[in-house]
């Protein structure tokens, strides 16, 4: 049978010769042009991967992403125009297998699709980045305190994210502020340091004397390096 892939593409000047190219190379194609499109062709039946598009109209495809992520291990090539290396690393550590910019080849997309198809699916591991008693999934957006399962509004679980993918590291203001809100955000930074203040009070022991997140004064945050906690 004809490996099955799901596009998920609002934008039909792309989904419809991308579809009709990969029928060309042997695929059997299915179109959704929105989250709600893509979840009921998954509750229709599992494809073989998913080439899935970041922006779309009723959603976010990286949250689809994890979504499907939580009960699935079908293969997952995201879609996006975006091409900075934080949207690759974000759109992989939620478990996609592949991150291709438009504009693209089809041609090269569908050589990519069959070098997935090939390696298979791998055992699914229980992926995570942790520091003293403080653990973080990002698939799964779940984050624990020893054996206490804390549970963070987006934006803190975010930027929890950024600072413990580099624990041990100086992050600067202006790197967190880009790559958890936005390079176009307009409001104050004093936020930034709002939601500092609210993790601290979920993980530190002593908000006021702080292990894991410390200031860098003038420059921004460090999380603390597994190392800098001798007693966990």
């Amino acid at each position: 049978m004809s490996p099955r892939i799901l596009v998920v593409e609002d934008e039909r000047a792309i989904s419809e010769p991308l579809a009709e190219s990969l029928a060309r190379e042997g695929f059997a194609v299915e179109v959704a042009d929105t989250v709600a499109g893509a979840e009921q062709a998954l509750r229709r039946g599992e494809p073989d991967l998913i080439l899935l598009d970041v922006m779309l109209p009723d959603g976010d495809g990286r949250d689809l992403c994890r979504e499907v992520r939580r009960g699935s291990d079908v293969p997952i090539v995201m879609l996006t125009a975006r091409g900075e290396e934080i949207d690759r690393v974000v759109g992989l550590e939620l478990g996609a297998d592949d991150y291709v910019v438009k504009p693209f080849s089809a041609r090269e997309l569908a050589a990519r699709i069959r070098a997935i198809l090939r390696r298979g699916r791998p055992p699914r591991r229980p992926e995570g980045i942790a520091v003293g008693r403080v653990r973080l999934e990002p698939a799964a957006r779940r984050v624990t305190r020893g054996d206490e399962p804390l549970e963070l509004p987006p934006r803190e679980f975010d930027l929890l994210h950024a600072l413990m993918r580099r624990a041990g590291e100086v992050v600067r203001r202006e790197e967190l502020m880009e790559e958890v809100w936005d390079r176009n955000w307009f409001g104050s930074t004093k936020t930034l340091d709002v939601h500092v203040a609210a993790l601290r009070k979920r993980i530190e022991d002593d908000p006021a004397e702080p292990r894991y997140i410390t200031t860098v004064r003038g420059v921004g945050f460090r999380f603390a390096a597994a190392d800098d906690l001798v007693d966990g």
